[in-house]
């Protein structure tokens, strides 16, 4: 029978991907540099062909280097949906999950839920990664994540989503604001206003802006900001005015601050929150479980 790449072999393949240096990429295997260098050496004893360039400034793959590590990422992301898969026909929610989520959420999510879940689900490890919408789905489609929890709509690619709960946008502003004085307030007077915004990047941005009607503004762009926290003091040192959302408020963002907020007056000025996993995933029974905990969790 034809010698087969183990599963080691592999994960040393891609852990040298990763890290793009022999050293680094023993570390993260718990091996010696010369046990890992021997196994890719075992490796491309046993594909017929070199896979690595080694010269003694970098680490270069060779084309049938980089497709090998491409499918090395599917073959180990399979195996361990296969174990995982296997467990959670045992007992739900067991194992590892690694969860993506974008900076508007999970500051604000994670700490209602997290202590609830852990306790429901103690066999549950899960691994946070806090980015942008966009790498974190990169990073779902290539097997580094397991889920993300995002903001819709939003163009997630082949992904299969479970809606969460809608997260609605208020105008946040100073007291002695002259909108302050309006029960709610329209799109045409936001319009007219400073109105202050994350950076682009950031979904929420785009979100506020279609769910409140709003066109963006140009002349606004010097007053962007990374963060919903930076947007808050900046309108609280009286720079304009701006949209959060409701999880955000609920999580006290505006403690502290001499801001208040007023309903916008279109309907459902709202994003929507949901958890999104690869579409085809052995573990979708259990991602949708997951779901359904998250949502349950947010509502109390």
């Amino acid at each position: 029978m034809e010698a087969l790449p183990t599963l080691k072999q592999l994960r040393h393949l891609v852990a040298l991907a990763d890290s793009g240096h022999f050293g680094n990429a023993a570390k993260a295997c718990f091996v010696t540099q010369s046990t890992l260098s021997a196994s890719l050496k075992e490796l491309e004893t046993v594909l017929g062909a070199p896979l690595v360039d080694r010269t003694k400034r970098r680490v270069a793959f060779t084309p049938l280097g980089e497709a090998t590590v491409e499918r090395s990422r599917r073959l180990l992301r399979e195996a361990e949906e296969l174990t995982l898969t296997a467990q959670a026909t045992r007992k739900p929610l067991t194992g590892t999950v690694r969860l993506g989520v974008i900076p508007t959420i999970g500051p604000f999510l994670l700490p209602r839920i997290l202590p609830a879940l852990r306790e429901a689900w103690p066999q549950l490890k899960l691994y946070l990664r806090e980015e942008q919408t966009d790498p974190l789905l990169a990073q779902l489609q290539t097997g580094r994540l397991d889920a993300v929890l995002l903001a819709l709509p939003y163009a997630a690619g082949n992904v299969e989503v479970a809606p969460l709960f809608a997260d609605r946008f208020s105008l946040a502003l100073r007291r002695d604001h002259r909108l302050a004085r309006q029960k709610q307030v329209t799109p045409a007077a936001i319009a007219a206003e400073t109105l202050l915004l994350l950076q682009d990047g950031h979904c929420l941005r785009d979100h506020a802006l279609s769910a409140c009607r709003i066109g963006d503004k140009p002349h606004a762009d010097a007053f962007e900001a990374t963060s919903l926290h930076t947007l808050v003091q900046m309108v609280d040192n009286g720079l304009g005015v701006t949209l959060l959302p409701q999880l955000a408020l609920d999580a006290g963002i505006l403690k502290g601050t001499e801001l208040i907020t007023r309903p916008i007056a279109v309907e459902a000025p709202s994003r929507d929150i949901a958890l999104v996993w690869r579409k085809g995933t052995a573990r979708r029974q259990e991602f949708q479980l997951l779901a359904r905990e998250i949502q349950g969790l947010a509502k109390s």
